[in-house]
């Protein structure tokens, strides 16, 4: 996982981490847009997969999206898949200046959207009459050239049930939220995605997960520190958030997430991380040896994720050049498991 960098660091990045036996490389959109990035990284990294995750749908056109989705497909030989996201009501609002609610269904607007566009590249008839986009012109100097790899697959970030169901219904793949634990993907978001596969008939392994790990390796506690403690950082930003409080009460940990909201508003970053005990963060992260790394993820995530993304494996590639072996093992590990 990368995201705000020069297209210089981008190429940089992606021959590391293509030497380093890592199959791809996802892009997030925070304060920089991803598309230029990944074409840059494409270059230098042949072989790597490329994923947005996630871009922020409402502000872009679904035929944009689709085009920019399409000119990536083409230029990587197909080693490209759109991930989008609704983003949060505040920054859609009040940055972006767009319509935000309501986002469930005007995300599966979006998506449908999104894939009639794609089929129309593909030469089926644009048509998509959805209750927030309505495309029906696309004439032939307008669409962009065919090319061998137009079957793009569309990911959406979800969390919830009403997303979950619906990324069953109607998307290729979920990317699930960094803050997650075993128990919420095998009781809330794999029944939910199966429900939702149920309503259109197809089969709930349809549905791909990408999941982002919290993966902090290091062979002695001191060695660990720094990605533990950015982890538990980033868990309690996460669960700072009143729509996430059901992960930690699910855990047993009921009235935490409230209080970590509370410490986020008052500024107070000590005593958010000093309420993410180890305990807490064991279930939402991996903290072990390098040599027990690749087992441990596969333990965790065979039989649910398609794809695991290291959230924090820049950090460790860049305070420490010398571990890049060190994660070429745990990648291989990985995807030697399937």
């Amino acid at each position: 996982m990368t995201g705000a960098t020069t297209w210089a660091g981008a190429a940089e990045l992606a021959r590391t981490i293509e030497a380093a036996n890592f199959s791809g490389m996802l892009f997030t959109e925070t304060s920089q847009t991803p598309w230029m990035s990944i074409a840059t990284a494409a270059q230098a990294a042949p072989s790597l997969t490329f994923t947005t995750g996630i871009a922020v749908a409402f502000p872009r056109s679904p035929m944009v999206a689709a085009a920019l989705a399409w000119e990536l497909a083409e230029n990587t030989g197909g080693r490209f898949r759109l991930g989008l996201g609704s983003q949060v009501k505040a920054h859609v609002e009040r940055r972006y200046g767009v319509a935000f609610d309501p986002p469930g269904p005007r995300m599966k607007d979006y998506v449908q959207a999104v894939q009639a566009c794609l089929r129309a590249f593909n030469g089926d008839q644009l048509s998509h009459d959805g209750p927030y986009y309505k495309l029906s012109l696309l004439p032939r100097d307008w669409a962009p050239r065919r090319h061998d790899h137009g079957d793009i697959k569309v990911d959406i970030s979800a969390v919830g049930p009403w997303m979950c169901k619906m990324a069953g219904e109607v998307v290729d793949g979920i990317h699930v939220h960094p803050l997650h634990s075993t128990h919420y993907l095998d009781n809330r978001l794999l029944p939910w995605v199966a429900e939702g596969s149920a309503r259109t008939g197809r089969e709930a392994s349809a549905v791909d997960l990408i999941v982002p790990v919290f993966a902090a390796p290091g062979d002695t506690p001191a060695e660990r520190a720094p990605l533990v403690e950015r982890a538990r950082r980033q868990v309690g930003f996460y669960g700072s958030t009143k729509n996430y409080a059901f992960q930690f009460d699910d855990l047993g940990y009921e009235g935490i997430s409230a209080k970590l909201n509370d410490a986020l508003r008052a500024g107070d970053m000590a005593t958010l991380m000093s309420l993410i005990t180890d305990d807490i963060l064991d279930h939402f992260a991996i903290a072990c040896p390098w040599d027990e790394m690749g087992t441990r993820l596969v333990a965790r995530y065979r039989g649910k994720a398609t794809r695991l993304v290291m959230y924090l494996a820049e950090e460790s590639l860049r305070n420490d050049p010398a571990s890049v072996p060190k994660w070429a093992k745990v990648a291989e590990t990985v995807r030697a498991a399937g």
